[in-house]
């Protein structure tokens, strides 16, 4: 029977990559305003006899960061290289919280107000309804904190898992031997 070994080793340093980068992404793209989604990030590597899973697990919302979503009136043109099924106006709501509330949670962990014609500070609200408009409309561009450190990960692992496998291999084949002498 084939142990976890090196397989394990392999894709658990894959997982913590993955994760580790994707956590640096939201940094730098200065999406980690509640640290929430940075929090959510996780991997959970599952081995049975036969077989290896890999889940990647994150808040529901890391998604739509991720992999953007088209607007009512317009989307972004990145969407096509990495397709996203979030659409606004779909009638596919999560019955969450909505946009409007968490845009305008986001503006007050921020402190960020537009300025009116006059010069003087909107309200929250106000500048809460006129980006909850405005990501309506145009739609969420791509950040791929998520994608593309997996990507570039998944490039590297199959060479590893096929070492890792073939000395799994090796040291099954040698207790093998061992337990038949």
């Amino acid at each position: 029977m084939l142990t976890k070994g090196e397989t394990y080793k392999a894709l658990n340093k894959f997982k913590n990559y993955v994760i580790k980068q994707a956590r640096a992404n939201l940094t730098r793209g200065k999406k980690n305003v509640t640290s929430d989604l940075y929090n959510s990030l996780e991997g959970k590597l599952k081995t049975s006899k036969n077989s290896f899973e890999l889940d990647f697990l994150m808040e529901e919302y890391g998604y739509y960061q991720d992999r953007g979503v088209h607007g009512t009136t317009s989307s972004y043109t990145e969407l096509g290289r990495y397709p996203t099924l979030a659409r606004f106006g779909s009638g596919k709501g999560r019955g969450g919280k909505g946009l409007s509330q968490s845009i305008k949670e986001w503006v007050r962990k921020r402190r960020f107000q537009f300025r009116d014609k006059q010069g003087k500070f909107m309200s929250y609200n106000s500048t809460a309804f006129l980006i909850s408009r405005s990501i309506w409309n145009k739609g969420l561009k791509p950040s791929l904190f998520f994608t593309k450190p997996f990507e570039k990960a998944f490039k590297t692992l199959p060479d590893e898992i096929l070492k890792a496998y073939g000395l799994d291999v090796e040291e099954f084949l040698k207790f093998t031997i061992k337990q038949n002498r």
